[in-house]
């Protein structure tokens, strides 16, 4: 721990965090979420006239785009205050959204979507191997899924999921699963999917530079992507 954060720490259950956070989420200085955004639309590619699945959609941060973009976007999240923070933004009313607990298998029809994603979720799925086979179910068989996630070695530096309660003070931790690497990998490839691409990233200058929070993490691992395929 460092002098910038603070010492009291509170560890909260997913929901109940996402719930609290939602009110503040998008404007919270959130490095993930800033080098997610670098690399996640080369992976996303062009999604005009496709079905998209967003699971785990949080204030629609990813629904929103690729709505605007020209796609169908049906968008899942169990978090109704983070839900609510998406509806209410420009090009919502083009989404579906749903209001769902991810550990349960999605209401969603099978090979029904064009390209799934899932963006800053598994480390809050302890069943990897059920989680897949249903991102797997719901993608038609020449679709396409897309994690982010944030990377297994920032759990070596103590960090999950985390935001500080601006009227407190205190750091709020979210209940997440530690996994590893091959974990989330082994779980795709057992669940029937094809590994594409998958990439590391880590904080360098520039981020830390527009960031923070970033700067105590320089140079070490912060996300992890990969793109799957059905067949």
């Amino acid at each position: 721990m460092t002098q910038q954060e603070p010492i009291s720490m509170d560890i909260i259950p997913t929901q109940e965090g996402y719930d609290r956070w939602a009110e503040f989420y998008d404007g919270d200085d959130n490095p993930l979420v800033l080098l997610e955004e670098r690399y996640l639309s080369a992976l996303a590619g062009n999604v005009s006239g496709l079905d998209v699945a967003d699971i785990g959609c949080g204030t629609g941060r990813h629904a929103i785009r690729w709505a605007a973009a020209g796609a169908r976007v049906t968008a899942v999240d169990f978090s109704e205050s983070m839900l609510a923070r998406a509806r209410a933004k420009p090009e919502a009313g083009r989404i579906n959204f749903i209001c769902h607990d991810l550990a349960r298998p999605f209401p969603l029809k099978s090979a029904s979507f064009d390209r799934v994603f899932c963006c800053l979720v598994l480390d809050h799925i302890k069943d990897l191997a059920g989680f897949f086979g249903e991102l797997r179910r719901i993608c038609r068989p020449c679709g396409e899924v897309v994690i982010s996630v944030m990377h297994p070695a920032m759990s070596l530096r103590g960090v999950q999921a985390r935001f500080i309660d601006p009227a407190s003070g205190r750091r709020v931790c979210l209940a997440s699963h530690v996994h590893q690497v091959s974990d989330y990998l082994m779980a795709a490839l057992s669940a029937g999917l094809k590994l594409q691409n998958v990439s590391e990233h880590a904080v360098d200058s520039a981020l830390a530079a527009s960031s923070v929070r970033a700067q105590k993490y320089l140079d070490w691992p912060m996300l992890l992507l990969t793109k799957l395929s059905r067949t």
